[in-house]
């Protein structure tokens, strides 16, 4: 390995550990305001406050004309998909702790696997289904069936790491020629406008909160926020920006069979603010969990050739 590529590569880490963190932040941040708030609420903050960035990033990248894409049904319709993966990767947050919910979302890369295959006519071989086995050992150690203490909110980050990669595998497929912040501008106007149109659904049906974490940070009525918590809000709006700089600049120095291992650094920020902020000791079988799923990811990834989807996902967190 030449001293360039070594170098590239030893960027690409510290970039990809730092998108890891700051999405991770990002993930504490939504946490601290589930007891609270409404997390459509929460969505449509972060979505206002990402509109300029990207506004920005489309006019640089691709030109505003751009927008004006025969796939827009399509990139709506990944944005919906989009929505359900991050809204219910956020309802997990108040009823789990932290580093159960996001090492289940670390899923994402197995998920792809499996979805590869008949949507996309990849073979799936041997090493690629050796990653799906060993994933389902790690989250069957997080969920601890048969010892009475399964949340069904873990289900939550399962259908959040399922929709992801449909997401992803589906982008692959229909809109490959698509500039990537064109994708994104979509997927954000459809992170403001449907939880408008569900807040709308809710109050007309009177539905209330049933008492359930999870369910009660989805169906809460909208409250105006104090300005801690609506500068909280917002600040998830500049992390995904930021956070996605990090990523995508990682991914273009560094070799991502190099790089991409350290995007499970976020499972270890996970267990550090949960532990501090929340009081969150991981159990010895959630570590366990944790670890096998990073192993079946590295090698579900290493056992793709299809780059634009390798990685957890959180490449594209606007």
């Amino acid at each position: 390995m030449s001293s360039t590529v070594a170098r590239n590569n030893l960027i690409g880490i510290a970039a990809l550990c730092a998108g890891s963190l700051v999405f991770s932040v990002q993930d504490t941040v939504i946490k601290l305001i589930s007891g609270d708030h409404a997390v459509t609420l929460a969505l449509v903050v972060r979505a206002i406050i990402a509109f300029p960035i990207l506004v920005v990033l489309v006019s640089r990248n691709a030109g505003i004309a751009a927008l004006d894409t025969p796939k827009w049904g399509f990139l709506c319709l990944r944005g919906a998909i989009l929505l359900v993966a991050y809204t219910s990767y956020f309802m997990a947050f108040p009823a789990l702790p932290l580093a159960e919910a996001v090492a289940l979302y670390f899923m994402v890369p197995v998920f792809v696997t499996l979805l590869s295959g008949p949507l996309l006519g990849e073979k799936v071989g041997l090493q690629a289904w050796g990653s799906v086995l060993i994933g389902l050992l790690g989250v069957a150690a997080i969920l601890r069936p048969g010892m009475g203490l399964f949340d069904p909110a873990a289900l939550l980050s399962l259908i959040s790491a399922a929709t992801y990669a449909l997401a992803m595998v589906l982008t692959r497929k229909y809109s490959p020629e698509v500039p990537s912040s064109v994708i994104t501008f979509y997927g954000n106007f459809i992170y403001f406008l449907i939880p408008f149109l569900l807040l709308g659904f809710i109050t007309a049906l009177n539905i209330q909160p049933p008492g359930h974490p999870s369910l009660d940070f989805l169906l809460r009525q909208w409250v105006v926020p104090s300005w801690w918590d609506l500068g909280l809000m917002a600040s998830c709006g500049v992390i995904a920006a930021f956070g996605s700089l990090f990523l995508v600049h990682a991914y273009r120095v560094g070799e991502n069979s190099v790089v991409t291992p350290f995007e499970y650094t976020g499972m270890i920020w996970a267990v550090v603010f949960g532990f501090a902020l929340f009081g969150e000791v991981p159990q010895w079988t959630t570590l366990m969990g944790m670890t096998l799923i990073a192993v079946s990811g590295v090698i579900a990834m290493h056992a793709s050739k299809a780059k634009a989807i390798e990685g957890s996902g959180r490449d594209n967190h606007l």
